[in-house]
């Protein structure tokens, strides 16, 4: 979930340029599901905060996002994922599989980890089993446009083969002429503009329109962020 330190600002700025005040996340390739839940973490960066919980997210800001997108306010109504073998954390299993992927020694990610889960209990999103290349056609042309959908993925793509990104960017792009859309992204090494193995560049896009944009760097857990000044 460290990983919304980079997603919020990208949330926000979406509704903000979008003038949306309410969300629908779907997101691919979610494995648990936490960062569908970004809203009701709260963080700290240098400029400001955002959000109430217990649960704060922070982290370092190499060029700090501008204090502006921390005025944004939005509500997310609906949380979906889709993923080829979700992990159910409402359950122990699950819950005892998250915390072996944490390396040892460390206590603070094993602390952030547990609030994390004890938050996702209390109302979890909807996770699928399924292909989302498969089912993310058939959720698009189902969505309610008195809400922003918001798709978004942090990692899952970079196990794409290329024409399966292109036919993704494709059925966004037919989604995003027939009605508003979000896209949150990080990017595949061969799509980076920056050819660097520390990190992810973090893109945006909406519709009417769909200009894509290299919003921020953020390192693979979430760790630091610096915006695109």
């Amino acid at each position: 979930m460290q990983r919304c330190f980079a997603l919020l600002p990208a949330f926000l700025t979406l509704a903000k340029e979008s003038g949306a005040r309410c969300l629908d996340l779907l997101e691919l390739g979610p494995s648990a599901g936490l960062n569908l839940l970004w809203d009701r973490y709260a963080y700290a960066y240098r400029h400001g905060s955002w959000g109430s919980s217990e649960l704060t997210l922070r982290g370092v800001e190499y060029v700090p996002m501008p204090a502006e997108v921390l005025e944004a306010q939005v509500e997310v109504r609906n949380r979906r994922g889709i993923d080829l073998n979700p992990v159910d954390v409402t359950t122990e299993h699950g819950a005892r599989l998250l915390r072996a992927f944490i390396w040892p020694g460390r206590v603070e990610r094993g602390q952030r980890l547990k609030k994390a889960i004890e938050i996702f209990r209390r109302e979890p999103p909807v996770l699928v089993r399924g292909d989302y290349m498969e089912l993310l056609p058939g959720l698009l042309a189902e969505r309610d446009e008195s809400a922003l959908m918001v798709v978004f993925q942090t990692a899952s793509t970079g196990y794409l083969r290329p024409e399966q990104r292109a036919e993704l960017r494709e059925l966004l792009e037919t989604a995003g002429r027939e009605g508003p859309l979000g896209w949150v992204s990080t990017r595949a090494v061969e799509e980076r503009e920056e050819k660097r193995d520390d990190s992810y560049e973090l893109e945006i896009a909406h519709w009417p329109g769909g200009k894509r944009r290299f919003l921020l760097r953020c390192d693979f857990h979430g760790n630091w962020i610096r915006w695109r000044a």
